[in-house]
């Protein structure tokens, strides 16, 4: 009876984990109406604050439950855990870890002083027939970051920090004697110190003030300081780096020499660290031998040494509009280890027999010595190929390995291969990085010969260390793909099976806009993605279909746990092609190496946890090169108000509707409350708004003009307003497909030189 007792009295502090109660109220609410009863609960109450189960309330006689009482026994089905997701006006989802579970809605009200991204315990409340899951976080198990970037708003005797995120809905509270000198106006970076459980704004400290928001400079500094890069590498490591020499020539010793073979990279036309070179000569027997050189890294940057630890922290480069952030000091990634022209460098090569067809019928890997006899920009390959003249040895080489790549790049795709090709915006910015003109980015020929050869490499290096040799792979695990992992501990690309649920769902939508998917099989169902995105380009439904394609698939990442990659339709695959700018391709290099002479395997759990944190670093730089976009997107727009654009609707929602700009992707979105003609209605399954007395409709996908009404700099957002003279939109115009010519005004400066996409594309996710 006690212990049953004890449950239902520890069960209405549960279900109530922000209220106090005494022992009267909580008498009445279990049905304790003796005596007797009253007495046991004054007495299990006080047993269960001095096990620190409860703990005392402000008020005499009251307790609060613990939020860090272990309540799994007694009610698992009421409390999840997951990552909070918090969107604007406070509300927020919570994205389960238990895999197969719905998110869960929070109120405003209900997210308990839990930041975006927190790692949180939610219990959830009974749920409504027809409705999402709901429930309130009751605790935050880990904060997700401690650091904020915004501008200072300035009293006399205090200061609120206002955030830059649309994500972060409280301004943090600082005390004047913690605003380290900043003034009002001035963005800074703030640390938060502490959240009272009865202060509606965490409080707060300045830890470095970044200048005037709008300066160039400032605001690229602040997405990084946003999403936790550091600024400039610290002393230590460059110290190290700047002992580094080029190699000697008992380096080269023992190394293969290619010196002598034809080899030449190819880069964007303002690229500085070449880590990738190919090799090419034809064989007496008719076939060709091509190398793939990548940059030995690994033979300067030794574990345990500043710069390794700098690099890992990092996880990789990040690449905002106007500049990059390497992960190694400039004097490795430009210069040291840099495959530069006519400079005997050092790399870890793989070298492949292969025939006409593309099939490989040997390989070598090792460190080997090369020295690059062209640098060429991709614009020049290009060239090249779509003149179908060599004109020289190098011309020849580009041809052949073009030949190649597209026998490659079928075969892909014959095996079930996606082809999800993201757009790239790209930027003209004048001598004060200010952006006079914004475009689309193509990636042609040129991008694909180099990406099926970097492909190839690492899937072939994956192959030698996880696919099992003879008869003695018994002791391997078997895959999702169904392959047989080796029992060395490596690192792998990894991407899973789209989510069943997510993927029929993506198919019932689709089919709404007129488009049909099979799903019988999975290489029924990767042509069907393919045909789709060919469907789709250049219209105005494209951005949100690549969107919800992309969410519909799993997300690749790094583990040593081998399950394929599904989108690419290997069954081993890692990133070995890119250690300047990757710490996983410099993690496999030294795994490589390892297990080519014979050692012995490292420790699994020590190398997942490692994978973890590049996985994370990784989905960091992509949203703050994301974020630059966005900021220098708005700024473009910024002294275009009143101008009109054509645009194409690409999403619909009850707050409004999303136009995109043909020509530039700048995305903004049009209020309902400015469409004054009608009362509109959002129409959710048919993806449109719709008015209720004439019947006017906002369709996805349709064309419309647009006028540049508000853009806020701070939050990088725009806001559109209608300018169409015609009664009614209709759908059919299909816009010319973009091409590098972009719109300029005023003095122009063609900046490629922070090597976002063209250098990212050269393999797949």
């Amino acid at each position: 009876m006690n212990e049953q007792l004890t449950k239902q009295i520890l069960k209405v502090f549960i279900n109530n984990p922000f209220d106090a109660f005494n022992h009267k109220q909580i008498a009445s609410r279990i049905g304790a109406s003796s005596k007797a009863e009253r007495q046991e609960v004054i007495r299990i109450m006080q047993e269960l604050a001095e096990s620190r189960q409860l703990v005392a309330d402000s008020h005499k006689g009251k307790y609060k439950i613990n939020p860090k009482t272990p309540l799994d026994d007694l009610v698992p089905h009421n409390y999840i855990t997951g990552t909070i997701d918090m969107k604007q006006g406070g509300k927020a989802y919570v994205i389960p870890h238990e895999e197969g579970r719905e998110d869960v809605q929070i109120a405003p009200n209900n997210t308990n002083h839990a930041l975006h991204g927190d790692t949180v315990k939610v219990l959830l409340f009974p749920q409504r027939k027809m409705h999402k899951p709901e429930g309130q976080v009751v605790e935050i198990l880990k904060r997700a970051k401690s650091r904020f970037v915004g501008v200072i708003q300035k009293q006399e005797r205090f200061a609120f920090m206002v955030s830059d995120s649309r994500t972060m809905n409280v301004d943090i509270f600082i005390h004047v004697d913690d605003l380290a000198g900043a003034g009002n106006g001035e963005k800074v970076l703030v640390e938060m110190t502490d959240w009272p459980e009865r202060m509606n704004n965490p409080v707060g400290r300045v830890v470095k003030r970044l200048g005037k928001p709008g300066d160039n400079n400032v605001e690229m500094q602040s997405i990084l300081a946003e999403y936790d890069f550091p600024l400039e590498f610290p002393a230590e490591a460059e110290a190290e780096a700047r002992k580094i020499k080029n190699p000697t020539k008992k380096e080269l010793a023992g190394r293969r020499d290619f010196r002598e073979v034809l080899t030449f990279t190819i880069d964007p036309a303002d690229a500085k660290d070449f880590d990738d070179a190919l090799s090419f000569r034809e064989l007496p027997d008719g076939r060709m031998e091509v190398g793939v050189h990548i940059a030995d890294v690994s033979h300067y940057v030794k574990p345990g040494t500043a710069i390794d630890r700098e690099a890992y922290e990092r996880g990789t480069s990040v690449y905002l509009v106007d500049r990059t952030i390497p992960m190694l000091p400039e004097k490795l990634c430009n210069e040291v280890c840099s495959l530069r022209q006519d400079e005997d460098k050092l790399t870890f090569s793989v070298v492949m027999e292969m025939d006409a067809k593309g099939k490989v019928a040997d390989c070598w890997m090792g460190k080997a010595v090369i020295r690059s006899d062209r640098r060429m920009a991709y614009e020049e390959a290009q060239e090249i190929i779509e003149g179908g003249k060599a004109g020289d040895a190098v011309g020849e080489a580009v041809l052949k390995l073009h030949s190649l790549a597209t026998r490659l790049r079928g075969q892909r795709y014959k095996s079930g291969a996606i082809n999800f090709e993201s757009q790239e915006v790209k930027f003209q910015l004048d001598e004060n990085a200010h952006p006079i003109g914004v475009y689309i980015k193509e990636s042609k020929e040129a991008n694909w010969l180099i990406e099926e050869f970097m492909l190839l490499a690492n899937k072939t290096v994956a192959e030698s260390i996880g696919k099992p040799t003879g008869k003695s792979s018994k002791t391997g695990k078997t895959s999702k793909t169904g392959s047989t992992t080796s029992t060395r501990t490596f690192v792998y690309r990894v991407h899973d099976e789209p989510n069943p649920e997510k993927l029929n769902t993506f198919v019932e939508f689709v089919s709404k806009l007129g488009f049909t998917m099979k799903v019988g099989s999975r290489k029924a169902l990767a042509e069907s993605y393919n045909r789709l995105f060919e469907n789709i380009a250049g219209r105005g439904e494209e951005n949100m279909i690549d969107t919800i394609a992309i969410r519909t698939m799993s997300k690749a990442y790094y583990s040593t746990e081998n399950i394929g990659h599904y989108g690419l339709a290997f069954p081993y695959y890692t990133h070995f092609t890119s250690p300047i700018r990757r710490y996983p391709d410099l993690m496999v290099h030294r795994l490589l190496e390892r297990y080519l002479a014979g050692g012995d395997s490292v420790g699994r759990e020590e190398y997942e946890e490692y994978c973890k944190h590049c996985s994370v670093m990784e989905k960091k730089a992509a949203d703050a090169e994301r974020t630059s976009v966005k900021y220098k997107q708005a700024e473009f727009l910024s002294d275009k108000l009143g101008q009109v654009f054509p645009a194409l609707i690409s999403g619909v929602s009850k707050w409004g509707i999303y136009a995109e700009i043909e020509g530039n992707k700048c995305e903004g979105m049009i209020p309902i409350g400015s469409l004054k003609d009608d009362y509109y209605m959002l129409d959710e399954d048919n993806y449109q708004v719709i008015g209720r007395r004439h019947g006017k409709c906002y369709k996805l996908g349709y064309p419309v003009h647009i006028r540049v009404k508000r853009v806020d700099m701070l939050k990088k957002q725009i806001d559109f307003e209608l300018a169409d003279d015609d009664p009614e939109p209709t759908p059919g115009r299909k816009p010319q497909k973009t091409r590098e010519k972009p719109s300029t005004q005023g003095k122009k400066k063609t900046h490629r030189g922070h090597r976002g996409g063209s250098r990212r594309r050269k393999e797949k996710k």
